[in-house]
């Protein structure tokens, strides 16, 4: 089990700028950094590969999904722009190494609406017909995609791993699993671990979030039941803090963030992952 932070602990956006920031993370303890890709033009794979040999740190992308960046739009404008992105994201996730893309891919974050059963179908329909597209893009460079459902503050669609498991169904694409996040699994889901046991083998990627975005470990979460039911499914992927920099202003307001949960995104960081290795191992 190698264990990982999200860039979107300390900074936002990533860029080449902020490339020091993969030492500390090595230096902390990580095996592996998940970059967040705000803006493709402001990083360079060729950049990056040689911090990534130096530290030995493996890498994971995570994709940013903002309102123009839609492919379940309505607009074919925005969701052309959202397939534009995803294609340049999945081309920098092999640039850089990395063999899963996650994120919330098939909507825009915030996309919120009460729609009648017509209008959910067609929204869905773009969704599946833009993620199939993006599989087929990734699937000759070795890119897999996790689809990430998020609580229902966030998205209007997938909330739970019933509908994303049904979703995936839809898709039909074996590149094509789960990003699934503790954070929004303890807002959506009646019973965490069964719900990770019925994800099973579709599981790609996982984030293991405090229920408040905090440290990990300091929160009510069954963390032992969790990572039995992670075992039950035969998950041996990675295990991903992903949290978030009260200080960065628009990241702060796009995720409800309004007071610090940590002494510090350093401790934040290094107590987590001291907590997630010991519940991992036992």
């Amino acid at each position: 089990m190698r264990f990982g932070a999200s860039t979107f602990i300390w900074v936002s956006p990533f860029s080449n700028r902020c490339l020091e920031l993969l030492r500390k993370i090595r230096a902390i303890g990580f095996d592996v950094v998940e970059i967040c890709i705000e803006d493709p033009a402001t990083i360079d794979p060729s950049a990056i590969s040689p911090i990534l040999e130096e530290t030995g740190l493996a890498v994971l992308t995570c994709g940013v999904f903002g309102p123009e960046r839609d492919i379940s739009s309505d607009d074919p404008a925005i969701r052309q722009r959202g397939m534009d992105y995803l294609f340049r994201a999945i081309d920098l996730s092999h640039g850089v190494g990395s063999r899963v893309l996650a994120g919330p891919m098939y909507s825009a974050v915030g996309k919120t609406r009460l729609l009648d059963n017509a209008e959910r179908e067609k929204q869905r329909a773009l969704a599946v017909a833009g993620i199939q597209r993006a599989a087929d893009h990734a699937r000759p460079v070795g890119v897999k995609l996790a689809v990430e459902p998020l609580n229902r503050f966030e998205t209007d669609m997938l909330n739970t791993v019933d509908q994303s498991l049904e979703f995936l169904q839809m898709v039909d694409r074996p590149e094509v699993g789960l990003l699934l996040d503790t954070f929004h699994m303890n807002i959506e889901e009646r019973n965490l671990p069964d719900a990770l046991r019925r994800a099973g083998d579709r599981i790609f990627h996982f984030h293991a979030c405090a229920n408040d975005r905090g440290t990990p470990g300091r929160d009510h979460l069954p963390w032992p039941m969790i990572v039995a039911a992670l075992r039950d499914a035969g998950y041996a992927g990675d295990v991903v803090i992903e949290a978030f920099n009260p200080g960065i202003r628009e990241i702060a307001r796009a995720v409800s963030l309004w007071r610090p949960l940590a002494e510090s995104e350093d401790a934040l960081a290094r107590d987590g992952l001291t907590f997630l290795k010991g519940v991992f191992t036992t």
